[in-house]
């Protein structure tokens, strides 16, 4: 059921933190990968990683707020790989702890939070599902969304608007891409430790604030997105979609 030998798996933001964890899980599962990041090093880097799985694994630099590079990058992977079976749209740009208050803050610094986490995401899933339609046998679309769309945090404005669209977005697809046996599913990440996120979880007062308000009293780790993204792209779960999928060590049920 959760074999994913012969099928081929895009994750647009692949290269390192809940992306890396997810390709490993499923190059583990047998899938071929390909991963997609901005950092030629770290592309690197994760190939060889992924690699040690004996399944084939490709890397491309692709600017996801880019549509041509987008069109370009996933007419590469049909190009090298023969097919898309399953797609993560996990790219994603820091949030606002960096930004100015909101009433200070520009359009274009909006834009660039919004550019990469929900213009990207559109981009990426988009020619994703013209290939999966193309194809015939269906497949699985999914975008990474975040708690912080139910959380307020200051400055976070730009951020948690895009990921509430990706949310919204996956449910229309899951509506409108159903007949094609597409599924689309959105997931909710906790507070998981990642390059993205180490630099504000290490601020000092951080985690005594964030820790005891998390069940399972820890951060979460990119490795343990591998098994939803197994899940998410096996035959396991053919029947589920328009679903949004939170993996948060019960942060938010406290």
């Amino acid at each position: 059921m959760f074999d994913l030998r012969g099928r081929v798996a895009l994750i647009a933001g692949g290269n390192s933190g809940i992306g890396l964890g997810m390709a490993e899980g499923l190059a583990q599962a047998g899938a071929a990968v390909c991963i997609w990041g901005t950092n030629p090093d770290k592309n690197a880097t994760a190939v060889e990683r992924l690699a040690r799985h004996g399944t084939k694994v490709a890397a491309r630099a692709v600017d996801v707020g880019d549509e041509a590079a987008v069109v370009d990058g996933v007419a590469w992977v049909v190009s090298e790989f023969g097919r898309v079976d399953s797609c993560f749209a996990n790219a994603g740009s820091a949030g606002g702890h960096t930004h100015p208050p909101f009433v200070d803050s520009t359009l274009e610094q909006w834009r660039a939070i919004t550019r990469v986490n929900l213009d990207g995401a559109y981009l990426v899933l988009r020619e994703a599902a013209k290939r999966m339609i193309a194809q015939g046998d269906g497949g699985s679309l999914v975008g990474t969304s975040s708690i912080s769309i139910d959380f307020g945090a200051a400055r976070e404005e730009a951020y948690a608007a895009a990921k509430a669209g990706v949310v919204a977005m996956m449910r229309g697809l899951a509506v409108e891409l159903g007949r094609h046996r597409i599924r689309a599913n959105a997931l909710l990440p906790g507070w998981t430790m990642s390059p993205m996120m180490e630099p504000w979880a290490t601020t000092p007062g951080v985690a005594e604030k964030i820790l005891p308000r998390i069940p399972l009293r820890r951060w979460g780790t990119p490795e343990e997105w591998a098994g939803i993204a197994v899940y998410l792209a096996s035959d396991a779960s053919t029947f589920h979609t328009g679903d949004t999928i939170r993996i948060d060590g019960g942060y938010s049920v406290y």
